[in-house]
């Protein structure tokens, strides 16, 4: 069992954890900073609820202190780091033949318009619930955004990538910033990125008009 405290990070993929882990890990070089890949969205997840949100969230940092054998006091906070996918916008859905989601900065367009609408529901409320959570198992919890998602606000695209370009992307971002964290707390904090305000008001931000499917994070907050 290791003498350091712990900094928990959820991300949905491999790839969040290739872009950002080392920046991570190299300005909390004072605690362990442990990740937990989802590997999809648990805020879309069909089987995740208002209910059972935060226990999902428990049961993730549970999973890193069984590996780890940690203790509960050993964590000093959990940061989970999700796309808001263009959730909280209203009536922005479009029919068109697609085969996934696509998206842009004033709609969306999809094959199945109910169906996307219903998960913008969904999804919102999940987001709305644990971004109000401040605690999990007695943790620090902070939820923090991308929109529309990382490779928007990473690279300043809104395509559908795929696996192994997301892959070669966050290796090239990685390589970018290795050994520049304050270069990316730069970039990050930038006026076109970042939404300004406290915690709260970073969400209340994202939650209206089209700001959900526009360039925006509050990442920066991490560092502060």
């Amino acid at each position: 069992m290791s003498e350091k405290k712990v900094v928990a990070v959820i991300v949905e993929g491999p790839s969040d954890e290739n872009a950002i882990g080392g920046i991570l890990k190299e300005y909390f070089f004072s605690e362990e900073v442990q990740f937990a890949v989802v590997h999809g969205d648990i805020t879309s997840d069909d089987d995740t609820s208002v209910d059972n949100a935060v226990s999902k969230i428990d049961s993730l940092i549970d999973g890193i202190r069984s590996k780890y054998a940690y203790r509960w006091q050993d964590f000093v906070c959990i940061i989970h780091i999700a796309d808001t996918d263009g959730a909280f916008t209203k009536g922005c859905v479009q029919e068109a033949e697609v085969q996934a989601i696509q998206y842009y900065e004033d709609h969306m367009e999809s094959s199945n318009v109910e169906d996307t609408e219903r998960r913008n529901v969904h999804k919102s409320e999940i987001m709305y619930k644990l971004y109000s959570t401040g605690k999990v198992h007695g943790i620090r919890y902070r939820l923090y955004f991308n929109s529309c998602n990382l490779e928007h606000v990473l690279y300043n695209e809104l395509k559908d990538f795929s696996n192994e370009e997301k892959e070669k992307l966050s290796d090239d971002f990685a390589d970018k910033y290795e050994g520049k964290v304050q270069e990316f707390i730069d970039f990050i904090s930038g006026e076109s990125i970042a939404v300004s305000g406290t915690y709260k008001e970073t969400w209340k931000y994202i939650e209206k008009d089209k700001n959900s499917l526009k360039r925006h994070s509050n990442m920066h907050l991490i560092f502060e």
